[in-house]
């Protein structure tokens, strides 16, 4: 592939968090920290002010690695997917872009990470009233009941073959589970790593043993 730089030998480069996919800066290359960025795998980068290469991280520590690097149609723009060592701003922030021009009011996407992180927050600042701040405070003892409970109730509703009563108690034991994670310091990815570790699909991951 033959890209297209600029007049000035430069091409723009979107740098995306891997996990997140938050846009974290936008910053021009040469052909030299092209050639570093794809040979080290940390982002190299050409400072248009200092009219020099930079690489990210050199002197705060926060370097970013590369995951994967694409073009666009033209050719004439790039976008990074990198794993950050630290904020990715100047600033201290997490991302170059904080000041908002305009904004529509955008319904947040569910995910076990958000649910988890506002159930750290339960934990971390109780709140009156909240049944996850009452699990934290009766202890683990309790937290390990109710997940128990919970199991057997996903059972019930399975044996009956009720789909509906299921996908209820499945829902209710995944929070609890949440509940405990965050009691025994456990998080969302710590869970997916270990499972992408596994051949869970295909092959048992504890053999039962035979009598």
């Amino acid at each position: 592939m033959k890209l297209t730089f600029d007049e000035n030998g430069l091409i723009p480069v979107v740098v995306q968090d891997v996990e997140t996919k938050e846009v974290l800066t936008v910053a021009y290359m040469n052909q030299e920290s092209l050639d570093l960025t794809l040979k080290n795998k940390r982002m190299t980068y050409y400072s248009r002010s200092r009219q020099e290469l930079w690489l990210k991280g050199e002197t705060s520590g926060n370097y970013q690695h590369l995951v994967s690097l694409t073009a666009d149609c033209d050719q004439d723009a790039l976008v990074a997917l990198v794993k950050k060592d630290g904020p990715a701003c100047h600033t201290g922030a997490e991302s170059c872009f904080n000041e908002v021009l305009y904004t529509e009011s955008i319904p947040e996407k569910f995910s076990l990470e958000q649910l988890a992180k506002l159930v750290q927050e339960r934990k971390d600042t109780p709140k009156e009233g909240s049944y996850t701040s009452y699990l934290f405070e009766k202890g683990k003892e309790k937290i390990l009941k109710k997940v128990g409970e919970e199991a057997t109730e996903v059972v019930i509703g399975a044996m009956k073959d009720d789909r509906e009563e299921t996908i209820f108690e499945v829902s209710d034991l995944a929070y609890h589970l949440l509940v405990l994670m965050s009691e025994m310091d456990i998080s969302v990815k710590e869970v997916a790593e270990e499972l992408a570790k596994r051949h869970i699909v295909d092959y048992k991951v504890k053999q039962e043993t035979m009598k």
